[in-house]
């Protein structure tokens, strides 16, 4: 820096003398070791919460997701039964399994337009198809089991009423039909039953996020264990043997795949799924499955067994859908179900030596 002759008038400046004997206090500037000289005006972050809000938005989704949840999967289990029964000459099984096809996706469409709050938004969903959403996808299958599961149901109330229902010419349509619409519905029972698990992975909330590849499974397992249950309360037992078989199948692979699922979980994201109400919940739906599908083991055959297995069937079911929505409701609650496993997650990447893509270079 250039000096004028005049500064060599200017008297000396006394020596400055730093607070606190020398030491930095709060507050002061300070080196960063990067040539910087800033001045901290917050403390440094603890990346655990966002201001003590929620990370993600909580799904706006009350109890009529969650019935909504277990009567398409009672629906979609139906069917498949109604087809089998069909297909192998048992008219009682058939006749109670497109009934209950009937009246689950019936009931399920009702709690479905509740939750919409009116019933042209369903109808708004059908103008468009697009594949990359489980919304407008899981819209079409429903629409398309209906139809099927509908005209299989009415020739079955047309014959329980002495063919009274004033059809007309239009009878001998609706038998010609019904082979067909009863297998119709069959061919979308199993979208039907596992569309709405591939809908709760596809949010960002966190435990519904991390069941995303094994939560279809649990669904349609879940799926099995309800329509079989509601099968083995409305029939006779000489029918109801592709019901029980049905559900033993559905015992196994509910709780092999919910097994599965957790162990492949985020420790933490998996939290939810047994604590509070949810935790509650899974609990006893699988202590009702078991006793279920021990009960239709070894006492199927009786009639009062078999009803009262069927009974622990459906109401383990209907805990294992309210579970798992209860507990990606909490999961959305609080940010460290968010924030822990996307830390892991990064740390993952990070010791596997992939550090140039833009999840690991945004920290």
């Amino acid at each position: 820096m250039t000096l004028s002759e005049f500064d060599s008038f200017r008297p000396a400046e006394p020596a400055r003398r730093r607070r606190n004997g020398g030491k930095r206090g709060p507050g002061r500037r300070r080196d960063n070791g990067d040539g910087s000289r800033e001045m901290p005006m917050v403390p440094e972050p603890e990346f655990t919460s966002y201001y003590g809000r929620p990370v993600v938005k909580p799904a706006p989704w009350g109890d009529d997701v969650a019935a909504y949840l277990f009567l398409g999967g009672v629906a979609g289990g139906s069917a498949l039964l109604a087809a089998g029964a069909q297909l192998s000459g048992r008219p009682l099984l058939r006749r109670n399994a497109r009934l209950g096809a009937l009246g689950a996706v019936g009931l399920g469409a009702v709690a479905l337009v509740k939750d919409l709050g009116r019933p042209e938004r369903f109808l708004h969903m059908l103008r468009t198809f697009k594949v990359t959403s489980p919304m407008s996808v899981g819209s079409w299958i429903l629409s398309a089991f209906s139809a099927g599961a509908g005209v299989a149901a009415a020739a079955e109330v047309d014959r329980l009423t002495g063919e009274r229902l004033p059809l007309g010419p239009l009878r001998g349509v609706l038998r010609a039909v019904e082979g067909p619409a009863g297998l119709e519905a069959a061919v979308f029972a199993g979208p039907l039953a596992a569309y709405t698990a591939v809908l709760l992975g596809d949010t960002a909330t966190p435990t519904w996020n991390e069941m995303h590849g094994e939560l279809p499974f649990v669904f349609v397992s879940s799926a099995s264990l309800a329509s079989a249950g509601l099968a083995m309360v409305t029939t006779p037992v000489r029918e109801a043997g592709p019901a029980r078989n049905f559900a033993l199948l559905g015992v196994v692979g509910d709780v092999v795949a919910m097994k599965i699922m957790e162990r492949r979980m985020d420790p933490v994201a998996a939290e939810p799924l047994h604590q509070g109400k949810a935790g509650t919940m899974l609990t006893w739906s699988e202590r009702l499955v078991l006793a279920g599908g021990l009960g239709t083991l070894l006492g199927g055959r009786n009639r009062i067994v078999a009803a009262a297995s069927g009974l622990a069937l459906l109401a383990g079911s209907a805990l294992t859908r309210f579970g798992v929505f209860e507990a990606g409701l909490a999961s959305a609650k609080d940010p460290r179900y968010t924030i822990e496993p996307q830390k892991r997650r990064l740390e993952k990447r990070r010791a596997a030596g992939i550090t140039g893509d833009a999840i690991t270079t945004g920290s």
